[in-house]
Formats: C-alpha cells, structure tokens, sequence
C-alpha cells in the first residue's frame, strides 16, 4: 500500500490526507471553510495552511459565512494584523466577497452542497490513478465549476485552485490506486 506522496512530507499534512481529503463532504459550513483555505493557498503549500487552520477557524468567526460577509474596514485590518493567517489583503478581501457570493449561492440553490455536487450528478468522480504525476492541476470540471463561481461574484476560484478544492472535499477521489485512504 502506498499513501499519496503529496501527503507525507509533514504529519499534519498525513492526518490531513488519512482523515479528510478525498472524503465526500455535504457540510455547507465545512465546504465553505475548504473554498476560502484553497483560495488561501494559491502560491502557497498546503502545509503553510494546515499549520494555520485553527487561526483561520479563529480569525473567521468558525468561517460562519453571515459574519464574514458583514465584516468591516477595521475587521479587514484586524485581519492584516493577525498572524495567525496569511495577511494578504487580497486573499483576505477575497474571504469577505466569498461569504457575500455564498450566501447569494444559497439563496439561489438552496446550498452550496446541493449545487456543487449536482456538479457530478450527486457522484464523486473516482479516478484511478497509480503516480501523482498523472493527476492533473485542473479538469473540464474545473474549468466548468470555476467560470460559474466567477460569474456569481467569487474570488480566488481559479481553475486549478477549484481543482484542488474538489479534491479535498471529494468530489474528485484522486487518492492513488493502493493508497489505503482510497475508498470507491
């Protein structure tokens, strides 16, 4: 068996990979904390962000999308001055138009978990992979799935951060054939 070489460069990144990446996620809440990390990540590694989740849980109100769409100026510069996040304003800013995006999202579709998985027809796409260096950075699905949340106002949606984003919450299983965190 072999786990996902991506995954084992620190241990937070192996727990991350052995309890939640891949996993199909139907939590509104959890998909809405998963789109603003990845947005933070653009140009980052993923372990910069692990290492700053519970900071970011903090700094954004347990990323409670109604709170963060009502932020202010000053909770904009709270934000810069916090270390516990990367301090960039326009990953920042990006957050607070997200939440503003999401809850117009919502209003429309009922859930972001509703219209994201009829995306794939309710199913995770199940690919099957034996190396990393097969796995694309992005898909027609993320290209499709990325234009849509760009044209309702979302920020930091690229094509392959979307990529990345489902893959985290499941709705692409890119864990490798043998990887024991594989589920089909």
């Amino acid at each position: 068996m072999t786990t996902c070489a991506w995954a084992m460069k620190t241990a937070a990144e192996r727990a991350y990979h052995d309890a939640e990446w891949g996993r199909p996620v139907h939590d509104d809440r959890l998909l809405f904390e998963m789109l603003i990390l990845e947005g933070a990540q653009a140009g980052l590694s993923w372990s910069t962000i692990l290492a700053k989740r519970d900071g970011y849980r903090r700094a954004f109100d347990h990323f409670d999308a109604r709170k963060i769409a009502a932020y202010t100026d000053a909770d904009r510069e709270r934000l810069m001055n916090d270390a516990g996040i990367v301090r960039n304003r326009l990953k920042i800013n990006a957050a607070i138009v997200n939440a503003q995006a999401y809850l117009r999202l919502c209003d429309e579709e009922g859930s972001l978990d509703a219209w994201l998985w009829q995306q794939v027809d309710g199913r995770p796409v199940v690919n099957h992979w034996t190396e990393m260096k097969q796995i694309p950075a992005r898909t027609e699905l993320s290209d499709r799935i990325s234009k849509a949340l760009l044209k309702r106002g979302f920020k930091f949606v690229g094509s392959t951060i979307i990529y990345a984003y489902l893959q985290a919450v499941g709705v692409v299983n890119d864990h490798l054939i043998g990887c024991p965190s594989r589920i089909v």
